[in-house]
């Protein structure tokens, strides 16, 4: 066998990107094209960061750090694994968050809102905060360090899901105001009421789950799945989320492509579709009035 002539981190970035275009890799998961997502993989397997100098880039690898850095990009371009399972760390509002196949890689452009203190939507910091469909616990994670005297609840039903959470909860240390409730939708939650409920459910409909790339089939289903139209959690979430705000709160829930699905079901509703500078879609806004307005209509709505 020819020996590699790949030797410097630069080689394996150029190597990578060729191989990731020829192969035709999806990039969904943080990082939007080849480049971006052979750098965040070859530097995060190397334990360097992405900011490191150019002039690095030309140092050579050793042998073990060759294999084991082969090792992965084969894995990312033969079996499809996103590059934050195989590094086993995701970043999200310029924070680590521990990441594996119990959880979705997080991605949701509610980290915009979250780095702007939900301004100008929030009238003041809120008390509590619910993450509802918290996953990794990304989103609640990012609020509580965002709102430092905030108390902030990771709800999921899953409790494969709840244990990466509590892991980052513990890797944060927050653990003496974020803690997990496990539940399906609000059920874990009697009687408890939020200043700020966010939420990134389960929203990809039959058809769009159908034609998901192959990337995404290494995420747990029932974070990405809910339905036909994608609905299925969210119109419970919508009949119940009045009895868990306080008087001036906020609901921000995320449904990507699902929108137009939320749209078509309550045409007589005034949601607040949120926009973001750096992409995103799908996120839609409700006071705490709204959602007792028209909590009847919601609930007329459940399945």
């Amino acid at each position: 066998m020819t020996e590699s002539r790949l030797l410097t981190l630069r080689d394996h970035i150029r190597w990578a990107v060729s191989r990731f275009h020829a192969e035709g890799l999806f990039f969904g998961h943080g990082t939007d094209n080849a480049w971006d997502e052979a750098r965040q993989l070859v530097l995060g397997a190397l334990h360097l960061p992405w900011e490191i100098a150019d002039a690095y880039l030309d140092c050579r690898l050793e042998d073990d750090e060759r294999e084991h850095l082969m090792s992965l990009l084969l894995r990312r371009i033969d079996e499809r694994v996103p590059t934050a399972y195989l590094l086993g760390e995701a970043w999200f509002c310029d924070m680590p968050f521990v990441v594996d196949e119990r959880v979705l890689v997080p991605r949701s452009p509610i980290g915009e809102l979250i780095q702007q203190h939900f301004q100008p939507w929030l009238a003041a910091e809120p008390a509590r905060v619910l993450d509802l469909c918290t996953g990794s616990g990304c989103i609640g994670i990012a609020c509580a360090h965002a709102f430092p005297q905030a108390e902030v609840v990771l709800a999921d039903l899953s409790f494969d899901a709840l244990e990466v959470a509590n892991i980052n909860i513990e890797r944060h240390e927050l653990g003496e105001r974020v803690y997990t409730v496990q539940g399906d939708g609000f059920t874990g939650l009697p009687g408890q009421r939020f200043d700020l409920i966010v939420s990134n459910p389960p929203y990809v409909d039959a058809e769009d789950f159908a034609d998901m790339p192959a990337e995404y089939q290494h995420e747990p289903e029932l974070g990405l799945a809910c339905g036909d139209d994608g609905l299925d959690l969210v119109r419970r979430m919508l009949a119940e989320a009045a009895d868990h705000l306080t008087a001036q709160g906020m609901l921000i829930v995320e449904v990507g492509n699902s929108q137009v699905h939320v749209e078509a079901l309550y045409p007589e509703v005034d949601f607040t579709w949120l926009e973001f500078a750096h992409g995103g879609h799908g996120v839609f806004l409700l006071s705490a009035a709204q959602c007792r307005h028209h909590q009847e209509l919601f609930r007329s709505r459940v399945k």
